[in-house]
């Protein structure tokens, strides 16, 4: 017997579930690494091994530096890079959702990186 009602269980089998996926940086330059302006509303390259495409919704749980609060954000998958390049690791390129708490994360994410944005240094995007 299920656990949901039939109309809720119906829905829950045929709608496929965004990735989960929970990130903690702790570190200004880790952020600076990770943080994508260029991407229209904010982006995050966010290291994983697990699969996506293209396109796929991801919810993120994010703790910055030393914030104790995790930020809820929705975004969508607009790269990939499947193995380690060089010195640039696994994972997915995110932009940040207009709403659901991306706005936030961006302007939460800038304000900490602050003068940082301007840097040339290498990050894991670009």
């Amino acid at each position: 017997m299920s656990a949901l009602p039939p109309e809720q269980s119906s829905a829950a089998n045929s709608a496929p579930k965004p990735g989960v996926l929970s990130l903690a940086i702790k570190e200004k330059a880790a952020l600076y690494a990770s943080y994508m302006p260029f991407v229209k509303g904010g982006g995050l390259f966010i290291p994983t091994n697990k699969s996506f495409k293209i396109g796929d919704e991801v919810f993120m749980l994010l703790s910055l530096l030393d914030d104790p609060t995790k930020l809820k954000v929705v975004g969508n998958v607009i790269w990939l890079t499947p193995v380690t390049q060089g010195n640039r690791p696994q994972g997915i390129g995110v932009q940040l959702s207009e709403k659901d708490g991306g706005l936030e994360a961006k302007n939460k994410i800038e304000a900490l990186l602050g003068g940082a944005l301007k840097s040339g240094k290498p990050t894991h995007t670009m």
